[in-house]
């Protein structure tokens, strides 16, 4: 008899899970504080895990965007895009900042962010991105079920898309433009000031807490 193709792709994922080989995430592994939700739901006959990130602080400059009729969509990834700095840990948010001094102007009394053709801009956005699992259920019935307890443990921005796999979501993400990249300066001009990113770095660091604790 032919093998479920539930079954074919949950004994493929938890191969991968058991592999030392990295993944194909940009970190290259599994979070370790996923680690025990992901077990857990993987011990159910008729789900399985898919992705998941336990959070992270990224700062992340947008590629070459198309402008089409009223303008374009803040934080769209476009081409040619590159992350500065991203990191799952804690311990690492503060002092980022050190490494990519020399890229950046610092002037933000001169910025004029008001024209219409800074919606050209290529931005540089801070985020937090909270705890998210993808989780493949063997039928709708299974994903219902998953989506409602989910929903009840205040995790708010769940949700079921096709093929039966819910996204297991929290609300706490940030995600804030702090400057932009000035293509013939080949810098990064600043919105804010240092002092204002060291806020936001710290209001990240709760952030961890707070995910941690969901």
């Amino acid at each position: 008899m032919p093998q479920d193709p539930f079954d074919q792709r949950k004994a493929l994922v938890l191969q991968d899970i058991e592999s030392p080989a990295p993944d194909l995430s940009p970190k290259g592994d599994i979070d370790e504080l996923c680690l025990p939700i992901i077990h857990l739901i993987n011990s159910h006959d008729d789900m399985v895990t898919t992705s998941s990130c336990s959070g992270r602080v990224s700062v992340f400059i947008e590629g070459n965007k198309v402008i089409k009729d009223k303008g374009i969509k803040l934080g769209g990834k476009g081409e040619g895009g590159r992350w500065l700095f991203v990191t799952h840990e804690k311990t690492e948010v503060l002092n980022w900042l050190e490494s990519f001094e020399d890229e950046m102007d610092w002037e933000t009394s001169s910025i004029d962010i008001s024209k219409g053709s800074s919606l050209a801009n290529r931005f540089v956005l801070y985020k937090f991105e909270p705890f998210i699992l993808h989780v493949k259920c063997r039928d709708f019935d299974t994903a219902s079920k998953l989506f409602k307890t989910a929903m009840s443990c205040g995790f708010r921005e769940s949700g079921i898309g096709s093929n039966y796999i819910v996204a297991l979501k929290i609300s706490i993400k940030l995600d804030i433009p702090i400057g932009y990249l000035d293509t013939d300066k080949g810098k990064i001009t600043m919105f804010v000031s240092k002092d204002y990113i060291s806020l936001i770095d710290r209001i990240c660091m709760g952030k961890f807490d707070e995910n941690e604790k969901k």
